[in-house]
């Protein structure tokens, strides 16, 4: 498979640049059958006995805003991962004059840079304070790139649900729901499930190489509690399906099937799910319009088949919002 398959055509003007509110008016398009709805209609979409599953994370404050030592010049870090050493991945720039042993400040905190910079990403390793202490302190959210709006309240990339904070990026399929869409989903005799899957930056960034099996995928953290997995089990006993929201939670719920049924699962998966990939766990995808030729377009191409492709000519064609505070769609495994 190559990278232009899974590319298309986006407009500047489809880029998404406003938070809807209320979060649950943003459109929703089926994609079983091409209708339009609202977001707040999805209870009625679904059938009572399937069971939703949530990701709780959060997004943590990871960008930070720094000096070189001695020189004085402007830095901005954005944290990805930590060690258990204490040190961060990070992407900063600017990275031209940045080399091993360099020393920059965030504030009361000073790191020193481990190796140097490949492609803007390095690893800072602490020396005074920890970059924890720095991201409570003075840390921002990391807004997508290609945001270029405002929002009143930095709480709008965050999900109403989120309890779990470390990711860097927001799980944008879970930024339509409200408090009163969550009581909607019990009145309908739909359960809840939650997993906590860390999203990192590499998720929405475009594959860079000429072959889809060439690409690298990045590994992310998830855990899967044993609530969740009973929860999936009964759903599945009475007939239920299993309704993901967002890639994230099909990453993760996957992720926790290696074998022939889910299990609980805690740590690192680096899980690429292309075209061919047999699902085992997820029946229905709800998720955001992607960038092009992103993992994540691999992803939802493996979910519902060629399909994916008349479901972004449509959203397009009707004036849906595209990534992250864009409009949504649900999607149906094709096999």
């Amino acid at each position: 498979m190559r990278t232009s398959d899974f590319s298309y055509y986006l407009p500047e003007s489809a880029i998404a640049q406003s938070a809807v509110e209320p979060r649950d008016a943003s459109r929703l398009l089926d994609t079983r059958d091409l209708t339009d709805h609202t977001f707040r209609e999805l209870p009625d979409l679904l059938e009572p006995g399937d069971i939703v599953v949530i990701n709780r994370t959060r997004v943590s404050p990871m960008r930070l805003e720094g000096r070189r030592e001695p020189s004085g010049g402007r830095i901005e870090a954005l944290l990805l991962r930590s060690a258990a050493d204490g040190s961060w991945e990070a992407i900063m720039r600017p990275t031209r004059r940045l080399h091993d042993g360099d020393r920059l400040a965030f504030g009361d905190t000073v790191v020193v840079l481990r190796g140097d910079p490949v492609d803007g990403q390095g690893v800072l390793v602490p020396v005074v304070g920890s970059l924890e202490e720095a991201m409570a302190r003075a840390g921002s959210l990391p807004l997508p790139p290609y945001f270029h709006g405002e929002l009143a309240d930095e709480e709008r990339y965050q999900t109403v649900y989120g309890t779990s904070p470390g990711s860097a990026a927001a799980h944008t399929a879970g930024l339509h729901f409200t408090r009163d869409l969550i009581s909607a989903l019990g009145a309908r005799q739909l359960s809840v499930a939650s997993v906590d899957l860390k999203v990192g930056l590499d998720t929405f960034r475009p594959i860079s190489v000429e072959r889809v099996a060439d690409h690298d995928i990045h590994s992310e953290h998830a855990d899967v509690p044993d609530e969740t997995v009973a929860a999936v089990g009964a759903a599945r006993r009475d007939g239920g399906r299993v309704v993901a929201i967002g890639t994230t939670v099909v990453r993760a719920l996957e992720s926790a099937a290696a074998g022939a049924a889910l299990g609980r699962f805690s740590g690192s998966t680096d899980l690429f799910i292309q075209p061919g990939y047999g699902f085992r766990v997820v029946d229905l995808l709800v998720t955001n319009f992607h960038v092009p030729a992103s993992t994540l377009i691999v992803l939802v191409s493996a979910f519902m088949g060629e399909a994916w492709r008349s479901a972004y000519e449509t959203a397009l064609s009707r004036g849906y919002r595209f990534l992250s505070f864009g409009d949504a769609m649900l999607a149906q495994r094709s096999r």
